[in-house]
């Protein structure tokens, strides 16, 4: 279980994250859902130690995370909006890099878990491929391998489905589902309803930092009018 409670961020005057709490199970997955600019992005960064939290309280399996060893033990992987992916590597050279040099694994034992992960995600045809000879779908699926091979107990996607085709939609969504019922705690910043019926989810709507409508997914699909607010931005009136 991860639990977040009473989560909050500030740049300058503008509070980015205000008082967030919510909780994710083992298998679970949390979509932040909202426009750009509500502190959905931020909040996956705060998970991944890419930025400082002002006050709150994380905890995975019962015990306090410590932000500042999130990174060494590699508790959260993050696949990146634009995937941030190593141009001047290989497919291969982007998954064994952190196997070799962060995770101390010898080369031949990282280049044996890096083309397992590539022949799972249809990437291993694609091993000597540079990322600019890939797919907007393939570079995602090499990003969501490197991160899988370092075993985090959570993955953060933000806005996955961003720089893909709309038909890859379902496609993702079945991955994240994947993931979910392989272990794996998932959260997603988003702003594609179209996900929501695609996902067994937990729904949190945010605005200015806030959590203002949770809903399961389930839930909302057949009852969309107990969840007005979250309604309103699948419809696609932002308040």
């Amino acid at each position: 279980m991860l639990s977040i409670k009473n989560l909050s961020k500030q740049f300058g005057s503008k509070k980015v994250i205000d008082d967030v709490s919510f909780d994710v199970p083992q298998g679970g997955i949390a979509v932040l859902l909202g426009p750009s600019g509500v502190g959905k992005s931020t909040l996956l960064r705060v998970l991944n130690n890419l930025e400082t939290i002002d006050k709150g309280t994380i905890a995975l399996e019962g015990k306090p995370l410590d932000l500042s060893e999130v990174t060494k033990e590699h508790t959260c992987g993050m696949v990146f909006q634009q995937f941030n992916l190593f141009d001047h590597m290989t497919v291969l050279e982007n998954i064994t890099l952190a196997l070799e040099k962060v995770m101390g694994q010898s080369k031949q034992s990282a280049q044996k878990i890096a083309i397992e992960l590539l022949k799972r995600y249809d990437l291993a045809e694609k091993k000597d491929a540079y990322p600019s000879q890939l797919s907007g779908g393939q570079k995602q699926r090499l990003a969501l391998a490197r991160t899988i091979a370092l075993k985090p107990k959570i993955i953060c996607f933000d806005e996955p489905t961003s720089a893909l085709d709309p038909l890859l939609t379902t496609h993702v969504a079945n991955t994240i589902q994947q993931l979910a019922s392989d272990g794996y705690i998932v959260l997603i910043a988003t702003h594609d309803t179209a996900l929501l019926d695609k996902l067994d989810c937990s729904i949190y709507l945010m605005d200015n930092g806030k959590i203002i409508e949770t809903a399961q997914s389930d839930a909302f699909s057949k009852n969309a009018d107990q969840f007005p607010r979250i309604q309103r931005f699948v419809q696609g009136a932002i308040e």
